[in-house]
């Protein structure tokens, strides 16, 4: 904008947020395009070529959290890019204080691993929450679709993974062994009668069982996402800890709502200070109870605070 000397101003506090990002060099921004999910069409990508071959540098950058960052924009271009993006197909991300663009893994739409349609809930995330103001500190949503956790669900503010709980019919089992073979957690032994015994204290909730199962015995009695919250990176990492269970699809959006009505609650007058943090101060009883009223039938019992990470070790 400019002043009443006619020259441009910036408010870099305020470009930052809106995924503007200031760079060593004069004049110079990255331009950071939100990609919710990771995901992104072939035509839409070929666009942003364009845009920044045109405006930017001679490369862009894939960030950690599967964004395209435009580098070397200077601050002059910022409308043409934003006008030749197409402001109604790409959207810029955010920084700040703010929710961010969720993080997922392909899910279960051809990931032969996937339990749970992680994209879809990626999508509703950014649609829905995409922005919005915490008052304290940034925050992360992060999808994966198994427990392999490809994403690093845990160190998300609120991380959410793919789980199934299995249950045995053993009048459909034929006595195969396959769901024993498979079930690396050791979860699943054969009994002296031939059948499966199940140990629900080693599962995972990876569904492995219900996969190789030839005759559907093996079948996935609950599904949904295992939530875990408070983890963060950086100089002092945290990794989140199990808060639900089973959580359903659709409902993952006002569990985060939830979470985050607690987290602007309590971090009141605390500052700069991530959700991870929080619950350690105020203990996790105070979280729990806040999401048991509204999620009596997936909050788990009790849980650990979210678990420091010593990267100084050896130093």
């Amino acid at each position: 904008m400019a002043n009443d000397t006619g020259k441009t101003t910036i408010d870099l506090g305020n470009l930052k947020a809106g995924g503007f990002i200031k760079e060593r060099g004069k004049d110079l921004f990255t331009v950071r395009l939100r990609v919710p999910g990771g995901r992104m069409t072939v035509p839409r990508l070929k666009k942003i070529a364009d845009v920044a071959e045109k405006f930017g540098g001679e490369f862009v950058h894939l960030s950690v959290r599967q964004s395209i960052e435009l580098i070397n924009i200077n601050f002059k271009d910022f409308d043409a890019v934003v006008a030749e993006l197409g402001e109604g197909e790409q959207k810029v991300a955010s920084c700040g204080a703010r929710v961010r663009v969720p993080t997922a893994c392909g899910g279960c739409e051809y990931n032969p691993n996937g339990l749970v349609d992680t994209q879809r809930s990626a999508l509703e995330v950014d649609e829905k929450l995409f922005g919005t103001p915490t008052g304290h500190h940034k925050f992360k949503v992060g999808f994966a679709g198994c427990p392999f956790d490809c994403p690093k669900s845990a160190t998300n503010d609120v991380g959410f993974q793919g789980a199934i709980w299995p249950e045995l019919n053993k009048d459909e089992c034929i006595s195969c062994g396959l769901c024993a073979k498979s079930c690396a957690e050791g979860a699943i032994t054969l009994g002296a009668d031939g059948k499966p015994e199940f140990h629900p204290d080693a599962c995972i909730y990876c569904g492995d069982c219900v996969k190789v199962c030839p005759t559907e015995a093996w079948k996935a009695a609950k599904k949904g996402y295992t939530v875990r919250i408070g983890g963060k990176w950086g100089r002092h990492p945290l990794v989140g800890t199990l808060f639900a269970t089973f959580l359903p699809e659709d409902r993952v959006v006002d569990f985060i709502t939830e979470v985050l009505a607690w987290y602007k609650e309590k971090a009141d007058g605390a500052g700069r200070i991530r959700i991870g943090d929080i619950i350690i101060k105020e203990g996790t009883e105070s979280l729990l109870d806040r999401l048991r009223a509204g999620f009596p039938d997936f909050v788990v019992a009790e849980t650990i605070p979210p678990q420091a990470i010593a990267t100084q070790v050896g130093k």
